[in-house]
C-alpha cells in the first residue's frame, strides 16, 4: 500500500480574527486546488487574502519538495487557531482606560495527492 503524500504550510500571527478565517476555511475544506483558488478569488470576504498566501505555499511545497503538480492536490486539513491578542488602551470618561483586544491567529493548510 502506498502511503499518501501531503504537503504543509502554516502562517502565523495573521491580524484577524480565527472565527473570521474559520468561515472561509469552512468552505474551501475537502476541495481540490484548483476549485479552492477559484472560491477564494471570488469570496468577499477579508480573511482570503492570507488564505489565499497559505494555499499558494503549500501547494508550492507539494510541488518542490514531493514532485507533484498542483493539479492533482486536494484540501485535506484547513483550521486556524487562536495566536495571542494585541491588547491596547482607548481613552474613556473621568481618566479610565477601556481595553481593546486585536485577535490574531495562525492558520495551517495541509493538501494532499488525489489517487
Amino acid at each position: 500500500m502506498r502511503k499518501k503524500q501531503t504537503a504543509k504550510a502554516i502562517s502565523k500571527y495573521i491580524r484577524i480574527s480565527s472565527t473570521k478565517v474559520r468561515r472561509v476555511l469552512d468552505q474551501i475544506r475537502g476541495r481540490s486546488y484548483l476549485e479552492a483558488l477559484m472560491l477564494l478569488q471570488f469570496m468577499p470576504y477579508r480573511a482570503c487574502g492570507p488564505i489565499w498566501q497559505v494555499l499558494n505555499s503549500a501547494a508550492a511545497n507539494a510541488e518542490h519538495n514531493n514532485g507533484l503538480s498542483k493539479e492533482e492536490l486536494k484540501v485535506k486539513i484547513a483550521f486556524a487557531d487562536q495566536g495571542p491578542s494585541l491588547r491596547r488602551f482607548r481613552p474613556r470618561a473621568q481618566g479610565r482606560g477601556y481595553q481593546i483586544r486585536k485577535p490574531t491567529c495562525h492558520i495551517t493548510i495541509i493538501l494532499e495527492a488525489i489517487p
